[in-house]
């Protein structure tokens, strides 16, 4: 099946009402012209058109030519569909996320009257990470590593400088994860600061989303804290909120789906070290 030329063929709604006065019974060109309210020779390319799409069939009985409908081309291209539909529909896919995330952005724009209107709010994580405190560092310290986590999902890493000292700097962009020559908008873009580096025990830095214009959406204090566990380690997230503006309402909603993304990315990538 040419799922391309049968969409095609489909999309016209002229054809369309043919193909629905076909599926009840086979008929003559001169009927469905009738049936249609169209002219026949008008009727007669459409169903030429829908011939060679393989979607109808046709043989000559004495003076007449008489289509039929062919149903296994279009079961398939129902299967093609619900296949597309299960694959958007799939649990805990990124469908559902879009979802969510819609549902805090109705929320939090609500929320956002006035600036400072978030300022205080925490989100708290928590991930039992298969690796060691030396090896979880380094995944939380060098840009190497970095890179590999530190986006939810859909995103990617486009820029990023993580200087693992304390007022070390901090820069981070990102961009769609499909975006592979960067031709699209830039998706995100933060810079900040590293306040507390203690390998193996404590990073803390703070970092602040740009809106459109340059300036900050609200400033970010995360703070990750690790303990060694019998099998890996046990690391605490804290991510509190200052500084929030009204435009901050957008980034703030995604804060609990994306950085909870970006860890179970970490544990990933910590699971199997390159």
């Amino acid at each position: 099946m040419d799922a391309d030329a049968l969409l095609t063929a489909l999309a016209d709604p002229a054809r369309w009402r043919l193909v629905a006065l076909l599926a009840e019974r086979p008929r003559p060109v001169g009927v469905l012209a009738q049936l249609a309210e169209a002219r026949q020779p008008q009727t007669t390319k459409h169903l030429q058109h829908l011939e060679r799409a393989g979607v109808v069939t046709s043989q000559r009985t004495g003076q007449r030519r008489i289509y039929a409908l062919k149903s296994t081309p279009l079961r398939d291209l129902a299967a093609v569909l619900g296949g597309l539909a299960d694959t958007a529909d799939q649990a805990g896919g990124p469908r559902e996320t879009y979802d969510r995330y819609g549902q805090s952005l109705d929320t939090e724009r609500g929320a956002a009257e006035q600036p400072g209107w978030a300022d205080g709010r925490t989100f708290d994580f928590h991930r039992t990470l298969a690796g060691s405190p030396d090896l979880v560092w380094r995944h939380l310290t060098e840009p190497s590593l970095l890179t590999r986590w530190w986006t939810p999902d859909d995103l990617r890493v486009s820029e990023l400088v993580f200087e693992a000292r304390p007022e070390g700097r901090i820069v981070l962009q990102y961009r769609d994860t499909d975006d592979a020559d960067g031709s699209d908008q830039v998706a995100g873009h933060g810079e900040g600061v590293v306040v507390d580096a203690r390998p193996g025990e404590r990073l803390a830095y703070r970092l602040s989303p740009h809106l459109p214009d340059g300036s900050p959406a609200f400033t970010a204090h995360v703070d990750f804290g690790l303990r060694p566990t019998g099998t890996g380690t046990d690391l605490d997230v804290q991510y509190r909120i200052t500084g929030s503006t009204v435009d901050s309402a957008d980034f703030i909603a995604g804060i609990e789906i994306g950085f909870g993304q970006s860890l179970d990315k970490l544990a990933a990538a910590v699971r199997t070290p390159r």
